[in-house]
């Protein structure tokens, strides 16, 4: 049937030399992938391509068929043109790494408005916001409710954080964090997106960084840690 949505890209596969496969996060029925037949060609290529870049929100209109075969775009166009993420080195860095996180967690070819709703709001506040340092660790840390692991929300004077569990333990054991590392998750916990300033210096940031990571690839199977990890490392060191 034919469906007008928002989506979120989170990855554009090149097809032979013309065409491109593009996987959205989509506010009517979740995860689905689209087949662009000659992106690479013609005099338009080059805002066709636009559209595709990592995280940026679309207005689609499209006939899903869902039966897990590859859709087609009726209509497609920019849903919220960004005005700095895609000129921010730093912003643009952010938005190719949670694209590539997003993509190997997010699994659901079904409707989750909640976490659509949450990513585009996000992202809108991502574009709008000079302070971001912090911004893809706590995003990470947000979508976990979603996705159905988030920590323990009872931060008590446990020293340790069990990852396998997503518990504060008074004991630990070797599937825990140290008590150093526990103490900046339970300071992440604490924090908003809109806090206004960098919470952790660089150290403390990369240590949160592998913490979030680690604790995805333990609760989603098949996670891989991406490609564009040394990159962000590099560009907030």
């Amino acid at each position: 049937m034919q469906v007008k949505t928002r989506g979120i890209v989170l990855s554009a596969l090149r097809y032979q030399e013309k065409s491109l496969i593009v996987k959205c996060f989509t506010e009517a029925d979740g995860l689905k992938s689209y087949f662009v037949r000659d992106a690479f060609s013609g005099k338009k290529s080059a805002s066709k391509i636009a559209y595709f870049q990592p995280l940026t929100i679309l207005d689609i209109v499209a006939v899903h068929k869902n039966k897990g075969t590859l859709e087609y775009f009726k209509e497609v166009k920019l849903g919220i043109p960004y005005q700095t993420i895609n000129a921010d080195i730093r912003k643009t860095t952010i938005a190719i790494f949670l694209a590539e996180v997003l993509h190997h967690s997010i699994r659901e070819e079904e409707k989750n408005e909640s976490l659509y709703h949450f990513l585009e709001t996000a992202l809108m506040w991502l574009d709008g916001h000079d302070e971001i340092a912090d911004f893809h660790l706590l995003l990470l840390l947000e979508v976990t409710k979603f996705l159905g692991f988030y920590p323990e929300r009872n931060i008590s004077e446990n020293l340790y954080f069990e990852m396998t569990d997503g518990v504060f333990v008074p004991f630990e054991s070797t599937t825990c964090l140290s008590a150093k590392n526990t103490h900046l998750l339970q300071e992440m916990m604490q924090l908003r997106m809109d806090g206004g300033t960098a919470a952790f210096h660089v150290s403390e940031r990369q240590a949160l960084l592998n913490i979030l990571l680690d604790y995805y690839a333990l609760h989603l199977e098949g996670f891989r840690k991406p490609n564009s990890l040394e990159v962000l490392k590099q560009v907030f060191s």
